[in-house]
């Protein structure tokens, strides 16, 4: 969650997560039991946050230890960042030596519950009181298998200081992505080193997962119904074709490195008129003191659709006691008493809709110019598949994004690039 880039949470794993199918399943530790001689349960969780996350779960996590004196947590971490956390865990796997829950990047748990050590959780949390993308994302053929830790969505920040120095007018809901290129044309001026927009380059995670509500517009998918091939074969070159459009128009900044930590510092230091980003970034924003407003994504159809990228508290199994004192503490976080206080102190959107409705998230919302788009935007927000060949696919996705980025390839030559790489990975049973 906190290394506050949209790749804090994605960068591709698939070497890491490879491993777990094989040695991972003997693995483990054998206490049946989990409790000390007192009856106490003492769960090693490893959360990965920093700064104000790591804060607000450390403040929840001696909440919890006070109110329930048969469990204790150690919030110790696992010595790691969220974005190392996949490895860490992996390779505490493999030694017998894992955390009794960890938090896990929803792109990642699919390929984690190759382990057996991952805690089947169906029927033991309330999901149905879950935002639709939140129990998605935790669930793993039509299983349970993690809690939702957190929840974003996708919209457009925009310079309002740029778009009055260029007469353009602000963005409204219901814009097209035709809309979005002329606009960022208009907004692009290269004598003073402004961009329209930016996009990342590097074809990670973070380069992928913006063109999946493009796709799902369009009335494409990630795969196909029956998982045997791609789902964006017919309708890939049009996105990619607008990609195409921003780079020929030159309107494109195109971060090269890593993070995306280049193009957030772009739009920050006054030089890019709109950007594609979730609420983590506000803060951001506001320290910078940036007059900036908040739209949902443009669209193909004019139907409002965005993407949420959720992670998840994933349970390992270290004993029946253990499993059963970690679950009870991950459905307490998702309670709205708890639920809001990492919200607003850690920057997540409310896991429910109870949350939502709390009178301090709406002063909370009423006082962070858009975050309430960011929450309205959840109605309509559609997660990336929980399948095990989702990092596969979104490497070869990313190779093409970048591919039409750079000047590279034709959309129509970089989508049929990746639908051949993909559809090979889909060809092995999993």
């Amino acid at each position: 969650m906190h290394a506050r880039n949209l790749s804090r949470r994605d960068v591709l794993r698939a070497a890491a997560a490879a491993t777990l199918a094989g040695s991972l399943a003997a693995c483990g530790k054998n206490d049946d039991e989990g409790a000390d001689a007192n009856g106490v349960v003492t769960l090693d969780l490893w959360h990965g946050q920093v700064d104000t996350g790591k804060a607000a779960i450390d403040s929840l996590i001696t909440a919890f230890n006070s109110s329930h004196p048969k469990i204790k947590v150690v919030g110790g971490g696992g010595g790691v960042t969220a974005d190392s956390m996949l490895q860490k865990v992996t390779a505490g796997l493999a030694a017998g030596s894992y955390p009794d829950i960890a938090y896990i990047f929803g792109s990642d748990l699919a390929s984690l519950t190759k382990s057996p050590k991952v805690a089947d959780l169906t029927g033991q949390l309330k999901i149905d009181d879950y935002w639709p993308a939140a129990k998605d994302a935790v669930s793993v053929k039509g299983k349970v298998r993690a809690a939702p830790a957190l929840l974003d969505s996708l919209c457009v920040v925009y310079n309002k200081k740029l778009f009055a120095a260029a007469g353009v007018a602000a963005p409204k809901d219901g814009w097209t992505w035709d809309d979005f290129v002329a606009t960022s044309k208009q907004l692009t001026n290269p004598a003073k080193g402004i961009f329209g927009t930016g996009w990342p380059g590097v074809g990670d995670e973070d380069t992928v997962w913006r063109i999946w509500p493009m796709i799902w517009d369009l009335g494409g998918d990630v795969v196909s119904g029956d998982g045997k091939k791609v789902g964006f074969d017919s309708v890939g070159a049009q996105a990619l074709g607008t990609l195409d459009k921003l780079r020929t128009d030159k309107s494109l900044y195109v971060d090269p490195k890593p993070g995306s930590e280049q193009l957030y510092q772009v739009f920050l230091g006054g030089r890019m008129g709109m950007v594609a980003t979730g609420p983590w970034q506000l803060p951001e924003l506001k320290d910078a003191g940036l007059d900036y407003g908040v739209v949902p994504l443009p669209s193909y159809s004019g139907k409002p659709l965005t993407i949420s990228g959720p992670d998840t508290w994933t349970i390992f199994d270290n004993g029946k006691a253990k499993v059963k004192a970690a679950t009870e503490f991950v459905a307490w976080l998702a309670e709205p008493a708890q639920d809001i206080q990492w919200d607003m102190k850690g920057g997540s959107l409310p896991i429910t809709k109870a949350t939502a409705d709390l009178p301090q998230w709406k002063k909370h919302s009423t006082e962070t110019n858009g975050l309430d788009v960011f929450v309205k935007a959840l109605d309509t927000a559609k997660v990336r598949p929980t399948i095990t060949t989702y990092p596969q696919i979104s490497q070869h996705v990313g190779e093409a994004i970048a591919a039409v980025l750079l000047g590279k390839l034709s959309p129509a030559d970089a989508l049929k690039q990746a639908v051949d790489q993909c559809n090979q990975v889909l060809a092995v049973p999993n």
